[in-house]
């Protein structure tokens, strides 16, 4: 059905509209906010104030993808890139409070500030970042400026070093999605107080997917750089469906 002349069609609206004719329900996994049947292999939708995930159709996803929009949901891109050589030595790493060596960092949009998980036995456990020691990071590395709020996230694994520093082993850009289906997998496998072999072989291969679907992060735009050096770090630089 065509819009009314003279006005816009809010992606509310349209879902609602799309909602009135959706199936019944049926086997399998279908999209949380039509019920149109999915494959496996479908992407998410963010709710950014509970910032739970939602498993999306395409043409659901489409509706939350202009990020200049004041809108409660934001789908989930599917990026993935690579951060050479990021500068996060023992030093500063302790300066982020983040007792582990493997966690990812994302902008929270709604709390205005970037968060932290990291795995464990019992799941993920959230840090709020001093703002002070994050934006510090980001002003030194103003390619980070690139993550999208509440949708991708920083993630980071350090292994220990020699001579008293613990060099970064990678740094990537990813869905938000992709780090809670790495910590669901953990939580799966978690034995005693390092989670064990079996977590160990885990994190092994997901970060070889990752890695694999990864390219370098090009050069930073003058645009962005200027901002990300000028103070206003902690408001506009995400880390994180």
């Amino acid at each position: 059905m065509s819009a009314p002349q003279g006005r816009a069609v809010s992606p509310v609206a349209a879902l609602l509209r799309v909602s009135r004719n959706r199936p019944g329900a049926a086997a399998g996994e279908r999209c949380e906010m039509c019920a149109a049947p999915i494959g496996d292999e479908h992407r998410h939708v963010v709710n950014l104030e509970s910032r739970g995930l939602m498993c999306g159709c395409r043409a659901c996803c489409l509706l939350f993808t202009d990020e200049s929009a004041r809108l409660r949901y934001r789908a989930v891109p599917d990026r993935y890139l690579r951060f050479d050589g990021l500068p996060l030595d023992a030093r500063t790493w302790n300066e982020l409070q983040i007792p582990v060596g493997l966690a990812f960092l994302f902008r929270n949009s709604v709390q205005e500030r970037t968060i932290a998980f990291y795995p464990g036995p019992a799941g993920a456990t959230e840090s709020e970042l001093p703002l002070d020691a994050w934006a510090a990071i980001v002003e030194a590395n103003p390619e980070l400026a690139v993550l999208r709020p509440d949708v991708e996230a920083l993630l980071v694994r350090r292994s220990a070093a020699g001579g008293g520093r613990d060099p970064v082993a990678s740094c990537h850009l990813v869905p938000i999605d992709a780090c809670y289906e790495l910590v669901g997998r953990l939580r799966t496998l978690w034995r005693g107080f390092d989670g064990g072999q079996e977590v160990h072989a885990a994190m092994d291969a997901f970060f070889e997917r990752v890695e694999s679907r990864s390219r370098a992060a090009g050069p930073v735009p003058a645009a962005v750089n200027s901002s990300a050096t000028t103070g206003n770090t902690a408001l506009t630089v995400g880390g994180s469906s």
